[in-house]
This record gives structure tokens, sequence and C-alpha cells, in this order.
């Protein structure tokens, strides 16, 4: 296991070993492209980087939102990992509050637990780990 895994995996962190994995990834690929991309771009190398790791996932998967139990509309997310995290990517130069609270209300609307925010459009790889706080299973 490198390095980076294991300062990424913290036993208090549920699924920590899976998004250290997913992080892991998203950092060989901003390491061979750099910034600049559109997002699309990233989205291709960073599915290509997931299988080579095994990594389980569906591309731009249809979730369901919900509001108080009640369906009102779908979204696709960027990545859904082995049926437990959401994964949403971004080129931008840098990350707002904007793009944090839209995950987080992704979280919350999807009914998912756990999510990552990948940033790809910066010098340095920008990523945050989010999770639900109000995730019932």
């Amino acid at each position: 296991m490198n390095d980076f895994l294991i300062q990424m995996i913290k036993e208090e962190y549920k699924h920590s070993e899976l998004t250290g994995k997913i992080i892991g990834c998203a950092m060989e690929v901003h390491k061979n492209l750099g910034y600049g991309f559109p997002e699309i771009i990233y989205q291709r190398a960073l599915e290509f980087e997931m299988q080579n790791q095994n990594i389980n996932f569906l591309k731009e998967k249809e979730i369901t939102v919900y509001y108080k139990d009640k369906i009102i509309g779908k979204r696709r997310v960027d990545f859904f990992v082995e049926d437990v995290i959401s994964v949403e990517l971004k080129a931008i130069s840098k990350l707002e509050d904007k793009e944090l609270n839209q995950i987080l209300n992704y979280l919350k609307a999807y009914k998912c637990e756990i999510g990552l925010l990948i940033n790809f459009g910066s010098t340095s790889l920008e990523f945050k780990r989010f999770i639900n706080s109000n995730y019932n299973i």
C-alpha cells in the first residue's frame, strides 16, 4: 500500500480505504494531465484509472432526488462507487461554497452517506470528503 493511502485511511471514517483509493486515482489523473481540460476529459481519465484499480462504479448513474420522502426528480452523479460513495467532479479554478453546498445537498437528496468532491481545475488537485449526517439506512 502506498504512503498516500496509509495517510488517507482513518478507521473513524467510514469507507476510508475506498475513498483513499478513489482520491489516489484522481491524483494520478491530475499528475498526468495537469489542469485546464474540460471536466469530461478528467471523467474519462478517472474512469480508466478506477478500472485499473478494480474499483466497481457506475458512471453518470441516474439517481432519484427526494424531498420529504417524495420523489421530485432525477440527476446524474458523475460516479457512484461500490454502491456507497457519490463522486462529483469539477474542473474549475477554485472550489467555493457553492460547490461544497451542492454536494451536501446532493447527498441528502440522493439519500447517500458518503461523497467526494474532486476538482481538477487548479494547479493542485483539490478534494473534499463529505458525510451525510442525516443518512438513514
